[in-house]
């Protein structure tokens, strides 16, 4: 085992992950609770569908931030001199 590593470095990426899926359903519920109040405020029924909207708005952020955090582990990843052979 390298000692540069963490020690539950797979343990702290599934946690990770799972982080993502808990922040989407977050966001949707969020956006869910904020339509309702909306609803409830102006009695109208499609503001609903406003706070639903900038839920699933949050949720895609969500993702596409993880994303380019990923991105930018590989590109780290890919600077590496231990894996520099793979490159042509």
């Amino acid at each position: 085992m390298n000692n540069d590593e963490p020690k539950y470095k797979g343990l702290l990426s599934g946690i990770a992950g799972l982080s993502l899926g808990i922040s989407i359903i977050v966001a949707l519920l969020l956006g869910v609770g904020i339509g309702v109040l909306l609803q409830k405020l102006f009695g109208v029924f499609w503001v609903f569908w406003i706070g639903v909207f900038w839920g699933v708005c949050a949720a895609i952020l969500n993702v596409y931030k993880a994303y380019k955090a990923q991105v930018k582990e590989f590109e780290k990843l890919a600077e590496d001199p231990k894996y520099s052979h793979h490159r042509q």
